[in-house]
């Protein structure tokens, strides 16, 4: 006699009715270890933002990487910059369990992002300006701080781009938007090392994100924005600050930006901004040298604009969830 049992579905008299009682406490005990090994215990959030950007921080929460949910709440106001503005949201949980945040605070005219960190994500630390640029007086903006925690070097770096006109070959791009990526290091937040050039790649690029694909193996994500391409590429090193090399050809569509890389198991999917059609695309790869375009399996919700995706504990979605019902009962 065949007997088919469906996990998740069987009863102990169907059990009992074709089964040893030997044979069923091993059964049992097999399906016990199948559902604890089986059942992830991780989660991923994705920082956003809803134009024009001066509501405040949202996050998307997904159980697969593929599927998002907008918890329908602001996280965080922005206090910081001429404008109050919060663009392009780096978030990052370091070895002490702090989530550190930093963002875009302002279009142009200032030289400076915002960062606040927080333990659950709820309750934020006073707003602050993290000055940058301060040796170059003609800078025209900052953008896009992107967080990266150093684990050998135990340090924290913040990649952004900034233009600095008559800096570099200028190509098709205007002056005032010639992008090149720096970058500052900190072990606290408050001390910061001068900032330097990270990346010049030859042409204009924003939106860089730094992946640690294995050991002394980096990968930086980042957008050509040079007419007319305006599109994703990847460059590798075997250090975190660079030297970045063997820039890849575009895998995105023109007019995308903001990648946000997150490995879901043996691939890591990046997803991409696709703001001329207004909805987000994705790829995913495992080795970053060939990409499998996977947007119709991705769902997000309308209206969420770039930032970043971190992996997280079920249990912090769900202390989120218990948070904003506690504050929706007072």
């Amino acid at each position: 006699m065949k007997i088919i049992i469906k996990i998740g579905n069987f009863s102990n008299t169907l059990l009992k009715s074709f089964v040893e009682p030997c044979h069923r406490r091993i059964l049992l005990c097999c399906l016990f270890f199948f559902t604890l090994f089986s059942c992830s215990n991780s989660a991923y959030l994705y920082s956003s933002f809803h134009e024009p950007a001066n509501q405040g921080l949202r996050f998307l929460y997904s159980y697969d990487g593929y599927h998002w949910k907008d918890f329908g709440h602001i996280f965080l106001k922005p206090e910081v910059g001429e404008k109050r503005i919060m663009r392009d949201a780096s978030i990052l949980q370091g070895p002490d369990k702090v989530f550190r945040l930093v963002w875009t605070s302002s279009w142009k005219g200032e030289k400076s992002f915002g960062y606040a960190s927080s333990k659950d994500l709820i309750h934020w630390s006073k707003e602050q300006e993290i000055p940058v640029m301060e040796n170059e007086p003609t800078t025209v903006n900052v953008w896009a701080p992107e967080l990266f925690y150093d684990a050998v070097t135990k340090q924290y770096i913040i990649v952004w781009a900034s233009t600095v006109p008559h800096r570099f070959a200028r190509g098709q791009e205007d002056e005032d938007n010639n992008h090149r990526l720096y970058y500052v290091t900190t072990r606290d937040f408050k001390n910061f090392s001068k900032e330097q050039l990270f990346f010049d790649p030859g042409f204009s690029s924003i939106d860089a994100q730094i992946i640690k694909q294995g050991k002394g193996k980096y990968v930086l994500v980042f957008k050509d924005n040079t007419r007319p391409n305006r599109d994703i590429k990847v460059a590798f090193s075997n250090n975190p600050l660079g030297p970045y090399q063997n820039v890849s050809k575009a895998f995105t569509p023109g007019f995308s930006e903001g990648p946000a890389t997150i490995k879901v198991g043996k691939n890591y999917l990046i997803y991409f901004d696709w703001y001329s059609k207004k909805v987000f695309g994705a790829v995913k790869t495992r080795d970053f040298q060939t990409f499998t375009n996977v947007t119709s399996q991705i769902d997000i919700p309308q209206g969420h604009k770039h930032g970043t995706i971190i992996k997280v504990k079920k249990k912090i979605i769900r202390n989120i969830f218990h948070e904003l019902s506690n504050n929706n009962d007072d």
